[in-house]
């Protein structure tokens, strides 16, 4: 099929969604003003890919590599995705995590060109306008963050534009959304960051958050704009702090598909990795006890799935809620502390107050840890070691991230336990030779699941997004582990396969949305088929008949 292309000459070689760079042919050059302008040689793309492959391993950091990769992404959109897409293992720790996080930190120093849009505190009663700078109006998925609570790196103001950015590569890569219907926004109310108001390089209003009244108005006015501009888009919050991220999503999540990653996208892919880990510890979920290291966004979300997951094998909630305990910056929450708020409250228990985790795995007996705290080494060798003692194979899951942040490595889960332990991660770890196997710990990321979540979204036109659709993103996602995986101690499938991972997430996602009466769309006979359709394939069109 021919493309209609509306540039030529260098104007489309600065348009990173049309230029080819050396892949145009010569007919296109010829047609388009290149002549001249390009080398020569015709080059396929995987020679380009090739050349972008090579210079990109010749780089010495991790945010070298960075910087390259998204030059790559301002200059040439298809082959950025088709880099990302065909080498996963490789690309995705560099877009995100773990070195997103060494990006939003040095974002005023390597920022080079503009993506997304940045909604700033002084643009109250002029959102709408800011939004309708955008070029397009295909938007169908916003994720926007107001940089509050970056990963495990805390406030990074208007720094954190790096991980909306991001996500939204991994929705085009791993989903197969369009990058035409994505969009990142930045709310950038000021920073408590000192450091960064200081640096003469921060690209942020240099001033201390704005809160209260103020903030409510800012972020209301930005719903309604983007649903207004954008009509119909589901919107992902990212990275707010624990005292606005579970207010907002209560706020808009009835009245509009939203939904945050942070609490509801990884208590889905820890859900998933739960029950990868019981298929070779046994057991059924609901016998199961969950000792979290952490009682914010992470841990509530996952206690809150884990207990309707629970309820679903047939515990009451509260027989359910009893099974899960929280351990925060004071020690054991426990029914007679006075300082809980009311999402604490629904899992404090009564027990005599403990303030040292080791002791409060071998008071508590869990079958699982999970570490959701950002608090690095967390889980020593004696935590470890007294799950080890407690449990034929323990469940360890270090979620922090990025690695700097990680409650412990693998290779400290498996040594400290007699290679027992079934361990997953936030952040990536290398496979590492046990015996006469090799144990492979695949990182529980959140890239499984709310990618395929935002395309069923999109793909039924669901009016809301519901706990039943995270509920079956989470079934649909263990099922998608083979024997061939637990194996190698592997609680999540390959990244090579998330794709066809995504595909089935999606389709268990509008299934939802069917049953439920939310979708919008007519549902199709082959739902599967459907959306394996809509999903984004980065080719280059012919601009010549």
């Amino acid at each position: 099929m021919t493309a209609r292309i509306p540039e030529s000459g260098v104007n489309l070689l600065r348009d990173p969604a049309l230029n080819k760079g050396t892949a145009f042919s010569d007919e296109e050059r010829d047609a388009l003003g290149l002549r001249g302008l390009l080398p020569p040689h015709v080059c396929s793309p995987e020679q380009q890919l090739a050349r972008v492959l090579e210079n990109l391993r010749r780089k010495s950091s991790a945010l070298e590599k960075y910087i390259d990769l998204r030059a790559l992404h301002d200059r040439n959109e298809m082959l950025f995705f088709r880099l990302l897409m065909d080498y996963p293992d490789e690309v995705m720790p560099i877009i995100y995590t773990p070195t997103v996080g060494l990006a939003c930190l040095n974002y005023g120093h390597i920022y080079q060109r503009p993506r997304g849009i940045f909604v700033s505190a002084e643009d109250r009663g002029r959102v709408k306008r800011v939004l309708g700078n955008w070029p397009s109006r295909e938007v169908k998925i916003i994720v926007v963050t107001d940089g509050e609570r970056i990963l495990g790196l805390g406030d990074q103001g208007a720094n954190g534009m790096v991980i909306p950015v991001g996500k939204l590569a991994l929705y085009t890569a791993c989903a197969g959304i369009h990058p035409a219907h994505c969009l990142p926004v930045l709310l950038d109310v000021g920073t408590n960051n000192a450091a960064l108001r200081r640096d003469p390089l921060y690209l942020g209003l240099p001033q201390e958050r704005v809160r209260g009244a103020s903030f409510e108005a800012l972020v209301d006015e930005f719903v309604a704009a983007a649903r207004e501009v954008f009509p119909d888009v589901l919107i992902q919050f990212e990275d707010f702090a624990n005292h606005n991220a579970f207010r907002l999503l209560e706020r808009y999540r009835g009245r509009i598909p939203v939904f945050n990653d942070d609490i509801q996208g990884t208590a889905a892919v820890t859900l998933a990795g739960l029950l990868s880990a019981l298929r070779i510890a046994g057991g059924a979920l609901k016998d199961q006890r969950l000792l979290f290291l952490g009682a914010g966004e992470a841990a509530i979300g996952i206690a809150d799935l884990t207990v309707s997951a629970m309820m679903r094998q047939g515990l009451s909630e509260r027989a359910a809620r009893e099974r899960c305990w929280l351990f925060d910056s004071k020690g054991l929450v426990i029914a007679s502390r006075i300082d809980l708020d009311a999402r604490k409250r629904r899992y404090a228990h009564e027990r005599a107050p403990i303030s040292d985790f080791c002791a409060a795995v071998k008071a508590v007996q869990p079958t699982a840890i999970i570490g959701a705290a950002a608090v690095p080494g967390a889980f020593t060798r004696e935590v470890i070691a007294a799950m080890a003692a407690i449990n034929v194979h323990p469940i360890v899951f270090a979620l922090s991230n990025p690695t700097s942040q990680s409650e412990c490595t693998a290779e400290q889960a498996y040594a400290w336990s007699g290679n027992r332990a079934l361990f997953a991660a936030g952040s990536p770890f290398d496979a590492i030779g046990v015996a006469d196997r090799m144990l492979v710990p695949r990182q529980a990321n959140n890239s499984y699941v709310f990618p395929g979540i935002g395309l069923g979204a999109i793909v039924s036109g669901t009016r809301l997004v519901t706990d039943a659709m995270f509920m079956a993103a989470a079934y649909a996602l263990a099922e998608r582990v083979t024997a061939a995986d637990l194996s190698h101690g592997s609680l999540y499938p390959p990244l090579s396969d998330v794709r066809a991972v995504s595909a089935h997430i999606a389709a268990a996602v509008a299934r939802v949305a069917y049953e439920e009466g939310l979708a919008t769309v007519p549902q199709p006979e082959d739902l599967l088929g459907h959306v394996k359709s809509q999903m984004y394939e980065p080719r280059y069109p012919s601009y010549t008949g």
